[in-house]
C-alpha cells in the first residue's frame, strides 16, 4: 500500500490545520450528532459515536462542543443529514474522494460539481475513482513516542496491518473494522494517539510537480471550505523538492 501523504504534513507545516479549527469543531459536531442519532447515545455501545467523540478530542474539540451534540441527537431536535460521497478527477487526472454530510443534497452536488469544473477537473459516477484507494483505519503518533521499531512491535501486537515512520511520526494502518480495537490497544503502551480516524488510502500514488501540486492543494482547500464536506481525499503526492517550494 502507498505510504502516508508528505503533502499532508505539508499542509500542517502551512498552519492549514490552524486555519480550519474553527470549521473542523463543527464538521465534528456534525458527526458525533449523526452517530448517536443512528445508534445508541452512550458512546460504549456504539462502535461509531465512539471513534467520533475520540477524534473529536485528539483534535481538542471541547468538552462542551461534544455534550451539546450528543444531546441535540438525544433530544431528537437534530437535522436529518444525508451521507454522500463524490468521486472524481483534479487537474493532471489526479483521483479525489470527497465525503460529506448534508441537509441539502441539490447543494452540496451542486457545489462540488464547480469546485471540480473551476478547478479543470470533473465529477465521475459512484465507484468511478474508489476502486483505487482503500478504506482502512489510521492511527497518528508523533515521533517522540518512540523508534520505528518500537512502534512496530507495539503495533504488531495491538493487531495492526501496516506502519509507516519517519522524522515526522508514526502512521498505523488497520482494518477499518479493527480501528477502535487497535487504537485503544495501542493507548495502553504508547499512549493517546494524535489523530484516529478511518480514511480512503490511495493504493498508489501520484508524484507532481510545483504547478501541479500549487492547483491541487488550492483544490482541497477550496473544497475543505465547504461546511458540508466531512474530508477530502486524493492520490497524490509533492517530491521533497516541490515541498520546499511551496
Amino acid at each position: 500500500m502507498a505510504g502516508h501523504s508528505k503533502w499532508a504534513n505539508i499542509q500542517h507545516r502551512k498552519g492549514r490545520q490552524d486555519a480550519v479549527r474553527s470549521k473542523l469543531f463543527s464538521k465534528l459536531a456534525k458527526e458525533i450528532t449523526v452517530a448517536a442519532k443512528m445508534g445508541d447515545p452512550d458512546p460504549e455501545k456504539n462502535p461509531r459515536l465512539r471513534l467520533a467523540v475520540k477524534t473529536a478530542k485528539t483534535a481538542s474539540c471541547p468538552k462542551d462542543v461534544i455534550d451539546r451534540a450528543i444531546k441535540k441527537a438525544m433530544g431528537g431536535d437534530a437535522e436529518n443529514y444525508d451521507e454522500i460521497r463524490y468521486e472524481g478527477y483534479g487537474p493532471s487526472g489526479i483521483a479525489f474522494i470527497v465525503e460529506t454530510m448534508t441537509d441539502n443534497v441539490n447543494r452540496t452536488a451542486s457545489n462540488v460539481r464547480s469546485y471540480f469544473t473551476k478547478a479543470g477537473g470533473n465529477l465521475g459516477t459512484s465507484g468511478s475513482v474508489s476502486f483505487m484507494f482503500d478504506r482502512v483505519g489510521e492511527i497518528t503518533y508523533d515521533a517522540s513516542v518512540g523508534d520505528a521499531d518500537t512502534v512496530m512491535m507495539a503495533a504488531i501486537e495491538a493487531g495492526a496491518e501496516d506502519v509507516e515512520s519517519d522524522e515526522d511520526g508514526h502512521w498505523i494502518y488497520t482494518a477499518d473494522s479493527d480501528l477502535s480495537a487497535v487504537s485503544d490497544a495501542l493507548e495502553a503502551v504508547l499512549g493517546e494517539s494524535k489523530e484516529t480516524k478511518l480514511i480512503w488510502k490511495p493504493q498508489n500514488r501520484t508524484e507532481v510537480d510545483l504547478e501541479t501540486a500549487q492547483k491541487l492543494m488550492r483544490l482541497v482547500e477550496t473544497i475543505e471550505d465547504d461546511d458540508d464536506v466531512q474530508s477530502v481525499t486524493a492520490n497524490f503526492d509533492v517530491p521533497d523538492d516541490v515541498a520546499a517550494q511551496l
